[in-house]
């Protein structure tokens, strides 16, 4: 039991012997094929993808720099599969929202706060990972950082989604920005972000509390 909970916590395991991350992996390619027949529209998937598919470029030609550890690779590939979701059917038609809309009256769709939440909730880790391993942060640093280099990336993002609406021109800004008549939008996703990562870090100080008390209580 021990040997196995430390595989999905361990950054030392070869690609070649590291199963877990091949079968991630197999299913991330399933479903973002399955995700890429007939989108919606089929530019506004483009333009959702590309920015995934570099991100996973970057993850492939970094992996002999660093590796993450297969709970970082899960709950990236988690993260991964929600916005490959929205890419197909876009962010504001998903089925999620359809079923929200239907059951809650609600004339806003929700679907990318969800996801907002989840960048921080899932991203925190690994980022927490990287930094402690390559900038050797200790103590309060190595959980406040995390949350910092996640609000760093939400702000990023709207900047990436002002930016691609300013380059489409008329229409770009409810293609991109998708502000739906809030005009706190922008600042509501950043604020999502950092309250997922915020969790995040707060779960891993308990299970690091949790785990020093047991320690504790053995000797």
């Amino acid at each position: 039991m021990t040997k196995e909970r430390m595989d999905w916590t361990s950054t030392s395991i070869p690609f070649a012997r590291n199963k877990p991350l091949k079968f991630m992996i197999f299913i991330f390619i399933l479903f973002f094929g399955l995700m890429a027949i007939s989108p919606t529209e089929r530019s506004q998937w483009l333009a959702d993808s590309l920015p995934l598919i570099l991100v996973i470029l970057i993850l492939i030609f970094t992996y002999k720099w660093f590796r993450f550890s297969n709970l970082s690779y899960l709950q990236m590939l988690v993260f991964f599969c929600l916005h490959t979701y929205a890419a197909h059917y876009t962010y504001e038609g998903t089925p999620f929202d359809h079923w929200l809309k239907t059951l809650f009256h609600t004339r806003r769709s929700y679907y990318d706060r969800v996801v907002h939440f989840f960048f921080g909730l899932f991203f925190a880790f690994p980022f927490y990972e990287i930094l402690k391993s390559k900038v050797k942060l200790h103590g309060i640093w190595s959980i406040a950082l995390p949350v910092a280099v996640v609000l760093s990336f939400s702000a990023l993002f709207e900047i990436l989604e002002m930016s691609a609406a300013l380059v489409a021109g008329s229409g770009g800004e409810a293609k991109f920005v998708g502000m739906q008549g809030d005009i706190f939008d922008t600042q509501k996703d950043m604020a999502l972000g950092l309250l997922g990562g915020v969790v995040s870090m707060g779960i891993l100080v308990w299970i690091i509390w949790k785990g020093d008390n047991a320690a504790s209580v053995s000797d």
